[in-house]
């Protein structure tokens, strides 16, 4: 039987009876150190319908750094299981050289170094030159996005949403589901929805008031490829009001709704679906316990954690396909469906190498033109860097801790809390910092940085609940994100613990003292959910202390000490 080592230096040999992924042909290639766009996107085209999947690209048209995480810990069943291996472990896994353009795409060791020798990533005008060369070979192929599109970016902010909308409506997907886009407020996404050109799915989605399906939002749209009936059936965000200010959207509803998503899959499949994708916006871990909870589902496209893998992860009969971030990857998977049923499939995750791949011409002067009006601001130079920012990872992120170093210094704060978001990119040693690399992993729609007083039970509260959001070990009570971000102040925390146990020894850093639940102190943060915060935008906080510190610099944090 072939080894996962040897299937992946082999590529797509022995993809076309049971399945396969494509990663191979690049990993192989990487160990020769070269890369050329027709090795990118070289595929063996397979049975008869194609999908293109793109999720979470938080509004970066253009190339970015984007540093995976080094800390990605799973619980329960998922404990050690992808995507929950980082580093070496996930190289091992995969049979992934070091060095390799792979390790630089899909690991974080030595990224500051790998990041000089193979350059940025993504970029929509290499995305649309990707997915028009699989248009070529499959022209009816099913473009998807996964959601978090509208969000993320200065340019995004200041036209609520119109810069992404018409660069994205310029590739021509054929469906969306959602996430982020809800907090540009509903009156603004219907408002989008009225003029989009594709499908706005979610079979979650529900009226608040009437409790049924809202109109804005269908279930699911059948398509017709490749001689067979497919239908895309849309799963949104799950957690939007507990994740997000649910005043923003006050008439809708959510939550997983798995019951009526298995009633969606039989209605699709009644009415002659011979193959059912579930676009997914849950986040991994939940889309793998909700295929092994709904029956039917052939192929799952997974967003919202940000994971990207080089293979399908398999639950029953269906395939899970999770497609990274930031705009740094596109999936592509070829099924051969006969008779009703998916016979195989063929999977390939493209890596959007920005200096590999040619930009599209239209998209590339497209993304100009929406950027144009806002050059001056988005190229102002703050400040410079001398250590790597990025946010991705459990308990720090380099730039988030800056962020609460700014919360402390600019809001006169005891401790700074920074919410646990993935989503922006990543800079490296010695790059000028500008106004935008800030909005990138800044922007949003209630960016107001409160001042308050919590006391330490309060705070011990709030770290407990954000703790079980990311670590219950039942993936259906998983918000996706990471710990929030905590500055100023230190804590141990058992991640296998039940809720109110996983948080001990909390200490103010400032002082060394222990954290007294009776005592009150002053806390700065951002991102509140609450109606009404009121405090400056956390963009003029974090450029008002790197204008101060000219050259920043971000110590290691070893704040947080992690028992797993």
């Amino acid at each position: 039987m072939i080894s996962r080592r040897d299937f992946l230096q082999v590529g797509m040999a022995a993809a076309a009876m049971v399945g396969g992924s494509g990663f191979g042909s690049w990993a192989r290639l990487a160990a020769q150190q070269r890369l050329s766009q027709d090795d990118l996107l070289q595929f063996d085209t397979f049975g008869n319908v194609s999908l293109i999947h793109v999720t979470d690209i938080h509004a970066q048209m253009k190339p970015v750094y984007f540093r995976e995480p080094s800390v990605n810990l799973g619980v329960g069943a998922n404990s050690g299981a992808v995507p929950h291996l980082t580093g070496a472990d996930f190289r091992r896994f995969y049979g992934i050289s070091d060095g390799s353009p792979s390790h630089y795409a899909l690991s974080s060791g030595d990224f500051a170094a790998l990041a000089q020798g193979y350059g940025r990533v993504g970029g929509l005008d290499r995305v649309a030159t990707v997915i028009n060369a699989i248009r070529a070979d499959r022209p009816d192929a099913l473009l998807l996005d996964g959601g978090d599109t509208w969000h993320g970016s200065y340019t995004c902010y200041h036209t609520a949403g119109a810069d992404m909308v018409n660069v994205m409506n310029a590739l021509r997907p054929d469906a969306m589901t959602f996430h982020w886009e809800f907090t540009l407020g509903s009156d603004r996404v219907h408002e989008i929805l009225d003029d989009l050109p594709f499908e706005a799915l979610g079979q979650n989605v529900f009226d608040k008031e009437w409790d049924e399906p809202a109109e804005y939002f269908p279930p699911y749209t059948m398509f017709e490829r490749g001689g067979t009936k497919i239908a895309v059936i849309g799963q949104a965000f799950p957690y939007m009001p507990i994740a997000n200010p649910g005043w923003m959207f006050p008439e809708y509803s959510f939550g997983l709704r798995q019951e009526n998503l298995a009633a969606m899959v039989e209605e699709v499949r009644s009415a002659g679906a011979e193959c059912v994708v579930l676009l997914s916006h849950n986040g991994f871990d939940v889309d793998k316990k909700m295929a092994g909870v709904v029956s039917g589902i052939d192929v799952i496209l997974s967003g919202h954690t940000h994971d990207a893998l080089p293979e399908p992860v398999i639950v029953g009969q269906t395939i899970i396909l999770p497609s990274g971030s930031n705009g740094k990857f596109v999936t592509r998977c070829d099924l051969d469906i006969r008779d009703g049923r998916m016979m195989g499939y063929r999977t390939k995750l493209i890596p959007i190498f920005s200096d590999v791949i040619a930009p599209d011409p239209e998209v590339s002067a497209l993304i100009e033109a929406q950027r144009a009006p806002y050059q001056a601001a988005l190229s102002e130079v703050i400040g410079q860097t001398d250590t790597t920012l990025y946010r991705r990872g459990n308990f720090n992120g380099t730039w988030d801790d800056l962020i609460c170093d700014a919360l402390l210094h600019e809001r006169d704060a005891q401790i700074a809390l920074s919410p646990g978001v993935r989503w922006g990119p990543s800079m490296l040693p010695g790059q000028a910092i500008t106004r935008e690399d800030i909005w990138n992993v800044t922007s949003m729609t209630y960016p107001n940085a409160y001042r308050t007083e919590f006391t330490g039970e309060f705070l011990h509260i709030v770290l407990e609940d954000v703790a079980d959001n990311i670590f219950n070990p039942d993936p259906f009570f998983q918000q996706g994100g990471d710990m929030v971000r905590t500055g100023g102040l230190g804590y141990r925390i058992d991640i296998n613990k039940p809720q109110g146990e996983r948080i001990t020894d909390m200490t103010l850093l400032s002082t060394g003292e222990r954290i007294d639940p009776a005592k009150s102190y002053i806390v700065s943060g951002w991102a509140s959910v609450n109606e009404g915060t009121e405090g400056p935008p956390i963009w003029e906080v974090v450029e008002n202390h790197i204008r101060k510190q000219g050259t920043v610099s971000v110590a290691d944090n070893n704040s947080v000490q992690v028992v797993r």
